[in-house]
């Protein structure tokens, strides 16, 4: 007699209906998975060699990759692995988008959620090689809390440990970057809870139960080939060209007595990064900055259609392809020296970036009403 829970896994994973005419753009949420895992896995061999002190840390990371065996390979696939599991985030925000996937409003929610967790779990693990962009996007980062009136100020100390970026704030942010992934994790499997509540959006976006077949074996091996094809991508930047997404800054080791000319975070923040600096008020850029991640949480809420796919609206589509192509903008704006022309193209292309999104919410009360019609 089997067991009740080895019934229900079963269910929900291998017999789960799935819309037959899913494309490949919903393999990226099984890859996202195996992103996390890769990541969790590569981080934990990591932190058995790293030492999370100012003085050591950036001779450790050095250890690792000369003198543990086979550290280098985990020290980039750790280190690139991070960028693929934005660029693999990213493409899936794009599609739910894109497929009004955000319909299924529980799911979205804590998707979004894992989204911002993702970035902090990101930003604390650059600061730990103790490099010279660790310690300096760390130093204007957390600066951006001294923004919050009366209390910023004691809540940026109190971040620290001290006075400025030392070593009690490389310690918790060690600590913090290690124990964020397995929250990352719960809060996956409550994403897939609610998802397997209501089963998958489909390119259509038609909501019946029709057409419908088991996830195992079709969409085990169609997301088994989308993890080879990652794989194979993965590696070859990881064997040709490793160093390509990072800051050739981060090579020397954190000097406080120095600071860089061009201080920049890593690629997959840059289009937040833009819009913070686009906004000459502090408090006004780190709300921005905030609202630039949140403003993904409107798209249920004004949406008013349930039976009707908007990509076959040839606005929505066209509002779609100006956000992708905005975004793209900012992450290269961000990267470009604070000097005309780009400051001002940022602040257009920031302005542009939240008035599509509210365009996105008034086509779809547009779109709605002229169907019911």
């Amino acid at each position: 007699m089997k067991n009740p829970l080895t019934n229900i896994m079963m269910n929900s994973f291998i017999y789960l209906p799935t819309p037959m005419n899913i494309t490949i753009w919903w393999n990226f949420g099984s890859l996202l998975g195996m992103c996390l895992m890769i990541q969790i896995i590569s981080g934990f061999f990591l932190s058995m060699h790293y030492c999370p002190n100012i003085d050591y840390a950036f001779n450790s990371v050095i250890h690792i990759i000369q003198d543990v065996n086979y550290g280098w390979m985990m020290r980039l696939i750790h280190m690139n692995g991070a960028s693929m599991f934005f660029i693999c985030m990213y493409i899936h925000i794009g599609r739910g988008i894109y497929y009004n996937s955000f319909n299924l409003k529980k799911t979205w929610i804590i998707g979004v959620m894992i989204f911002f967790m993702t970035m902090s779990t990101a930003f604390m693990g650059y600061v730990l090689p103790w490099g010279q962009m660790s310690f300096w996007g760390a130093t204007v980062i957390t600066n951006l809390i001294s923004a919050i009136p009366y209390i910023g100020e004691i809540i940026v100390k109190w971040l620290w440990g001290g006075f400025s970026i030392n070593n009690a704030t490389l310690n918790r942010f060690y600590s913090i970057h290690f124990i964020l992934p397995f929250i990352i994790l719960f809060l996956v499997i409550i994403h897939l809870i609610f998802l397997h509540e209501t089963g998958s959006s489909n390119p259509l976006g038609l909501n019946s139960n029709f057409y419908k077949i088991p996830f195992h074996p079709y969409f085990s091996i169609k997301d088994f080939l989308g993890f080879m094809m990652l794989m194979m991508i993965f590696f070859m930047i990881i064997f040709l060209n490793p160093y390509i997404l990072t800051d050739p800054e981060n090579f020397n080791k954190a000097n406080p007595m120095i600071t860089p000319i061009h201080i920049q975070p890593e690629w997959y923040f840059l289009f937040a990064y833009a819009i913070l600096r686009s906004i000459p008020n502090k408090l006004g850029g780190v709300l921005a900055l905030l609202i630039s991640i949140l403003i993904l949480l409107i798209l249920p809420f004004n949406n008013l259609q349930k039976k009707f796919n908007l990509k076959f609206n040839p606005l929505y589509q066209i509002a779609f392809w100006m956000l992708f192509s905005t975004f793209c903008m900012l992450t290269w704006l961000g990267g470009m020296e604070i000097e005309s022309p780009f400051i001002e193209l940022t602040q257009i292309y920031s302005f542009t970036y939240f008035m599509i999104f509210f365009l996105l919410n008034w086509l779809n009360k547009f779109w709605f009403m002229s169907i019911i019609k």
